[in-house]
């Protein structure tokens, strides 16, 4: 008899595995935070579990991952809308950072981003912002599953003087989480048209020299690219080439204007692609060819981007605005189907951040980050294909519980390490702040 911790009841469960099944009235039993059986519910019997919770008209599938964002930005949420890119980072997010942004905005802000992404069904994200120090403390003390990206920029920020600074920072501050089973630190050169050669062929050999991933915006904008023919002669991609960053642990973010020849080079160099459909919408960017990308072999995963240029952190709206989004884009109703939009917030964000052993899928021997959806509301009604409900309606608000290694982050709706009523109150203090000195 296999003894478990926790054995749960679903009326489904979508382990999204070979085959995209979907295992209905099974069970699932967690052991010291992994998954040790999947299997019928009428065949739980065999499992001596010290706790069984019943979720009638629920279903279980992983955790949702979102593979890009500024999570301390929510406290900047809707302060600059309806503004091109250029114009919303310089004449606004910077100068707003430059003035408020500490270790205090920091830590409120993400706390705010965490409660947020945990009530609508994500349970590890990748963040790269300012102070990922404190960042990394306050989601050691949630219990969320990241990858902190350590920004580097030419110029002084908030948080450093310049690149060297960054580095000196970034690397003291993966020495002490290298052995965190739960938060991981990754180069952030902030973009090609941020960061000259010098720090980026560095970043390329001290991440080849650690095994370290590295995320960068890439490709966001047309003006970025001809930027870089006028000055390098080389577009950013075929740059990012020649100076080595370019691999299989390169997380390329936003990538909204490929022409086929980029699409190859990050195909040839087994590149991760981190598309943000509602950011690159808001910001009028461009459009991600997805369905070019995805038949190109490369591995496409789903982000956010931060709540200042979204302005939600809702990964389940995200992958149904891929889904859509990636049909007009191919003038194919059949591109980014419903199950590939599934795999962009689950496998294959876990597959970019080089954690696929581990999570983004309900499998045997895999950690227990998983979430349970109420599926029976009235919009989700009838219900034909789960997994068609799952991209095409409305499903954040019917995350009903969320699990990380095996502990419960969210368990009937109520968030179990993080007190909301304080969460708010510190984003309307912010707020406050800022609206008062403007």
């Amino acid at each position: 008899m296999t003894s478990a911790d926790l054995l749960i009841n679903a009326r489904w469960i979508l382990p999204v595995t070979e085959g995209f099944p979907v295992l209905e009235n099974h069970s699932l039993a967690i052991r010291e935070g992994q998954i040790v059986a999947i299997l019928p519910t009428a065949d739980a019997g065999a499992i001596d579990a010290k706790e069984t919770l019943d979720l009638e008209n629920q279903l279980l599938m992983p955790g949702l991952i979102n593979t890009h964002g500024h999570a301390a930005m929510s406290l900047f949420r809707g302060m600059a809308d309806d503004q091109p890119l250029h114009i919303w980072l310089n004449d606004h997010i910077w100068p707003a950072e430059g003035r408020w942004v500490n270790e205090e905005f920091v830590a409120d802000g993400i706390q705010l981003a965490m409660a947020e992404m945990l009530r609508s069904g994500t349970t590890c994200f990748s963040d790269m912002y300012f102070f990922p120090e404190t960042a990394a403390e306050q989601i050691r003390k949630v219990g969320m599953r990241a990858q902190l990206s350590f920004p580097i920029f030419d110029f002084p920020c908030a948080w450093g003087s310049g690149p060297e600074d960054y580095f000196q920072k970034g690397l003291a501050l993966r020495d002490s989480y290298k052995h965190n089973e739960l938060i991981q630190i990754a180069f952030g050169p902030h973009a090609p048209y941020t960061v000259s050669d010098e720090p980026l062929s560095k970043v390329a050999m001290l991440a080849a020299e650690l095994d370290a991933n590295i995320q960068i915006h890439l490709n966001e904008t047309e003006q970025e690219i001809q930027d870089s023919l006028a000055q390098h002669q080389l577009s950013p991609v075929q740059r990012l080439e020649k100076l080595g960053v370019l691999g299989p642990r390169t997380q390329c973010v936003h990538v909204a204007n490929l022409n086929d020849d980029d699409i190859a080079l990050l195909a040839q160099y087994n590149c991760h692609a981190v598309h943000c459909p509602e950011s690159n919408l808001k910001l009028a960017s461009g459009f991600s060819p997805v369905e070019k990308m995805r038949r190109a072999g490369i591995n496409v995963a789903l982000g956010t981007d931060g709540a200042a240029s979204n302005n939600d952190l809702d990964l389940f709206g995200e992958l149904r605005s891929a889904a859509l989004l990636g049909k007009a884009v191919a003038k194919d109703a059949a591109a980014v189907p419903d199950y590939y939009a599934i795999e962009m917030a689950t496998i294959n964000g876990a597959r970019a951040l080089g954690i696929d052993h581990l999570t983004g899928s309900l499998e045997i021997g895999k950690q227990a980050d998983l979430i349970a959806l109420d599926m029976s509301a009235l919009e989700q009604q009838p219900l034909y294909s789960p997994v068609s409900q799952l991209v095409y309606t409305n499903m954040a608000s019917r995350v009903r519980h969320s699990w990380v290694r095996g502990k419960a982050l969210l368990k009937d709706g109520q968030l179990t390490t993080l007190d909301i009523n304080e969460v708010i109150k510190r984003a309307q203090y912010w707020q406050s702040n800022i609206s008062n000195a403007q």
